[in-house]
């Protein structure tokens, strides 16, 4: 049977959410240390499950691929600390494969992602590229059935006004070519999250995003 995440972890992400603090955090190191060995075993068993119908997902290291609960707080108003949520990236970014997974866990927050995220500048100007000259594939892919259903559109946030340059303005893509991430998301009740089957349910989730990574990953790979 599949590890699942405990109501436990969940409620060390509230009183974390409640008491962010260094003080808080250090007096209960432990529940921390138990919430994130809960996370890696859970990832454990969700890569295993997800390396069925993407290979590349198995070489991953769970504890690699979950985020650092400290925040950088250099540049930010928010001082707080700590992060109230457990992040994992699968694939997202990693070398050649430029599109791929992430799960993110926090009360009433939590959701899975697929696809490019705030990619460099080269990185951008190819998928633009792959998306003009192979549009009506791209189109296949988001208006699949099972996609559409799931995943009603890409992310909008930061999209250009204008086409970019390089591109045609009447290109019948210059909407996606305006984007600057190309990822969909998928929200997750609390309940979905703690579910005994999650890795399996979120599997199949993660599994409708794949052709979407597959397209963006193209021009990445001869």
């Amino acid at each position: 049977m599949s590890a699942s995440i405990s109501s436990k972890t969940f409620d060390f992400l509230k009183k974390l959410n409640k008491n962010n603090n260094r003080e808080w955090f250090n007096e209960n190191k432990k529940l921390y240390t138990e919430s994130q060995e809960n996370v890696i075993e859970f990832l454990d068993d969700l890569i295993r499950e997800m390396s069925a119908f993407d290979e590349n997902l198995a070489k991953i290291d769970s504890k690699k691929a979950l985020f650092r609960i400290y925040r950088d707080t250099r540049f930010s108003k928010d001082k707080s600390p700590y992060k109230t949520n457990f992040g994992a990236s699968l694939g997202m970014g990693k070398g050649n494969q430029k599109g791929g997974y992430y799960l993110h866990m926090e009360p009433g927050k939590s959701f899975l992602a697929g696809g490019i995220y705030m990619p460099e500048s080269s990185v951008l100007k190819e998928v633009r590229k792959e998306i003009s000259l192979y549009g009506e594939d791209f189109l296949n892919i988001l208006n699949h059935k099972d996609f559409k259903k799931h995943f009603p559109e890409l992310d909008q946030d930061d999209k250009l006004k204008k086409v970019p340059q390089g591109f045609d303005k009447e290109d019948p893509m210059a909407e996606y070519l305006k984007l600057k991430n190309f990822i969909v998301v998928y929200s997750l009740k609390d309940e979905e999250i703690l579910d005994k089957n999650a890795v399996k349910n979120m599997s199949k989730i993660f599994k409708l995003m794949k052709p979407l990574n597959d397209f963006l990953n193209n021009p990445f790979f001869d």
